[in-house]
């Protein structure tokens, strides 16, 4: 049995049984809720390190190649925005950081970059700058059915150049790129 000291009276009364379940069941919700609550704000982060033993000599065969293996959709769109973000393979933030696609360093999703130099992210190679786009792929890319959805998308939300996906268009024609794959 449960009392309650009363001080106005200076005695114990008991507690009904009723009250006694409803604090109980009082309790129990408020830990349950406590508890989901807080295991909704816990971050789960999964870190994947991926080791590239030798560091292949770059190409645009060796690009082509590994957009092939790796199954990116429309790679020949991918292969012109890496000549676009490039500067054709000579800027600087390919060449120190080997950032094939002007990629941020990410903070909401998988990512091969070891971190951000020059205000983008940077790869210890190449490969990793392929993988890391493969990674924004399937993130964000991947329900996607047709060329026109995905540089609408890129339009939006990739390029802060207006005229981005005209130049993929462009570099896509005029490099015949589509054969290449």
């Amino acid at each position: 049995m449960f009392y309650h000291y009363n001080k106005s009276t200076l005695k114990l009364t008991k507690i009904p049984l009723k009250y006694l379940i409803a604090i109980a069941l009082s309790i129990l919700l408020i830990s349950l809720g406590v508890g989901f609550i807080l295991k909704k704000k816990e971050t789960h982060t999964q870190v994947v390190k991926i080791h590239v033993e030798n560091k292949p000599e770059f190409t645009e065969d060796s690009l082509i190649n590994l957009l092939k293996s790796l199954n990116i959709k429309f790679p020949h769109i991918v292969l012109a925005q890496s000549k676009i973000e490039t500067g054709h393979f000579k800027s600087k933030i390919f060449l120190e950081n080997h950032n094939l696609f002007g990629m941020k360093h990410a903070r909401q999703r998988a990512s091969t970059a070891k971190g951000t130099q020059y205000n983008h992210a940077y790869y210890d190679s190449w490969v990793l700058s392929v993988y890391d786009y493969a990674l924004y792929s399937c993130r964000y890319l991947s329900g996607f059915k047709n060329e026109t959805e995905y540089l609408e998308y890129l339009k939006n939300t990739y390029a802060e150049d207006p005229n981005y996906v005209n130049k993929i268009k462009s570099i896509v024609k005029k490099e015949n790129l589509k054969i290449k794959f």
